[in-house]
């Protein structure tokens, strides 16, 4: 849990529902509270700052020193106020854009290090020649093998037009291969991928934050599924961090109509408490579901509870984030800035998006998420003023979101997580033309097909036994053939996503995915009372 606590929390921190732009609010607090005044703090911080310089016994960086202490200050607020030096403000402005500039691939950290998991057409790391399995040795003649995907999307990105030298190990070719790529523009879509699934279901993953051209790209793929024939829709949020707050109330509009509140906005300090209607416009009335779980946090869970509040739709997953608290951007100098909180966010119906973080552990409050998927079947204790639907559902607020529908966790995470690392290295070698008796399944490049048909890279019972024999082979794999018995149906499915990943694109090895995902299943299984709801809100008026 330690290990993943400062990428949970940076996450949600820096894409959590934003409104842009400098909110130069002055405040008419007094300059002295309890005897202390403001040249006073000042004049400690000064005192704090030289005794460190001159007597640390070691090196002091001056900029990580006011760094952490603005960050210091900050989390005594809150813990969704944050300060951002020049690289984190950069990529928070090209996310909230939709774009950034880099080499264009989509990687994945394994057991030994980090990998290509897939290209991006167009760009720079395609036109290049970079391919699925390539494993980063060195980045501008640094060794990478150790770095953490972090580490080396950090350092693959840069200034447009720039070059970056790298080298990747590859199968089936004894030295490094080298590279030189001049970084380009590489789109950061919301919607990573859409398709349809059985009985006229859509399905659309908004799994990319909220960023300028979310509104956009969900009526593409909308439009683009109803031609397909789509009669439902599933509108996965999970792991949707949030974004932009206009982007959030555009969305929602799509599933509710013009002049509904969709989300309230209270300050609490400076007059300024204001609702947020949809914005009007063509409205889809088809049977919806939205999925979500604690990775869903601030602008999705804006969505998922004015869904919620009018009956529109069908919340299906596990506990959502909590965060309700309004951050807007405060432009500093010399590139740096910071988050500031300055309202709360609350649904129509009045329930505070906010989870506790009074006991003032900033460890605490994120790593509650990681507690919130272990527990997904239990529900929480009711919390806030409850508040009741048209259709008599009675919620609650002050813990995020609750689905309608909750849905287990994928059990035994831990064997099937050797068995994701087994797949991957397995069609590594297949693909590369290694596996003795399959060299036709030798492949270069990806084709970038977004769709996996029902008999696309059906896995044989005799490529299956190449991969149990493989597996079997590998002593890291901590795999016995028992235990790959008791998960082969799994085994399989990620034996073909990777299939599809390496042949297509990772959009396609996500459909396959999602295609065997609990969860997903639950989100079909819940349409019928979905199309209940729609008939029985009384937002549409009879269909």
């Amino acid at each position: 849990m330690l290990k993943n606590f400062p990428i949970i929390a940076i996450v949600v921190i820096v894409v959590g529902a934003v409104v842009g732009g400098v909110f130069g609010h002055r405040s008419d607090a007094a300059a002295e509270v309890g005897g202390v005044t403001n040249e006073m703090i000042l004049k400690q911080l000064r005192e704090a700052d030289k005794v460190v310089v001159d007597n640390y016994a070691g090196k002091v960086a001056l900029e990580d020193l006011t760094e952490g202490s603005i960050q210091g200050m900050l989390w005594t607020l809150d813990p969704h106020s944050s300060f951002f030096n020049r690289r984190e403000l950069k990529k928070l402005d090209e996310e909230q854009a939709s774009q950034f500039y880099g080499i264009g691939v989509s990687i994945f950290q394994h057991r030994d290090g980090v990998y290509v998991q897939s290209v991006v057409p167009g760009t720079p790391a395609e036109k290049a020649g970079l391919r699925y399995g390539d494993r980063f040795l060195t980045v501008e003649g640094k060794d990478a093998t150790e770095w953490s995907a972090s580490e080396v999307s950090k350092n693959v990105r840069g200034e447009r037009g720039t070059p970056v030298k790298l080298t990747v190990g590859r199968v089936g070719v004894k030295d490094p291969v080298a590279f030189e790529i001049i970084r380009g523009g590489v789109p950061l879509p919301s919607i990573r991928n859409y398709f349809m699934l059985p009985n006229g279901t859509g399905y659309i993953a908004l799994t990319g934050g909220f960023q300028q051209t979310t509104s956009d790209e969900l009526t593409e793929a909308i439009n683009d599924l109803k031609k397909q024939g789509m009669k439902n829709l599933i509108l996965d949020l999970r792991n949707n961090p949030g974004g932009i707050l206009e982007q959030a109330v555009e969305v929602a509009s799509k599933f509710i109509p013009g002049g509904q509140t969709i989300v309230s906005v209270k300050t609490g300090r400076f007059g300024q408490n204001r609702d947020l209607p949809a914005v009007g416009g063509e409205v889809e009335t088809m049977p919806l579901v939205v999925m979500i779980n604690g990775g869903s946090a601030s602008a999705s869970e804006i969505v998922a509870g004015a869904i919620q509040d009018y009956d529109r739709g069908v919340i299906v997953g596990s506990d959502s984030f909590g965060k309700g608290l309004v951050q807007r951007i405060f432009r500093l100098p010399y590139g740096t800035g910071l988050t500031l909180t300055t309202a709360r966010y609350y649904t129509p119906f009045g329930r505070s998006l906010q989870r506790d973080y009074s006991n003032g552990s900033i460890y605490d409050y994120y790593t509650h998420l990681a507690d919130t998927e272990d527990n997904g079947n239990s529900a929480p204790k009711p919390a806030g003023v409850p508040v009741k639907t048209a259709n008599g559902r009675v919620l609650y607020g002050g813990r995020g979101i609750e689905p309608d529908v909750r849905v287990d966790t994928i059990k035994d995470p831990q064997k099937k997580a050797r068995v994701n690392e087994e797949a991957f290295f397995f069609v590594r070698q297949l693909v590369a033309g290694q596996i003795p008796g399959f060299e036709t399944y030798k492949n270069d490049k990806q084709s970038f097909v977004n769709v996996v048909r029902p008999g696309d890279f059906a896995v044989s019972d005799k490529l299956f036994d190449a991969f149990v024999k493989f597996t079997l082979a590998d002593k890291e794999s901590q795999l016995s053939t028992a235990s790959l018995d008791e998960v082969a149906a799994y085994a399989r499915a990620r034996i073909r996503e990777e299939l599809a990943t390496a042949n297509y694109s990772s959009e396609a090895g996500f459909q396959v995915l999602m295609e065997n995902d609990p969860q997903v299943a639950k989100a079909i299984e819940s349409m019928p009372e979905a199309s209940k709801l729609v008939d029985s809100a009384g937002l549409f008026g009879k269909r």
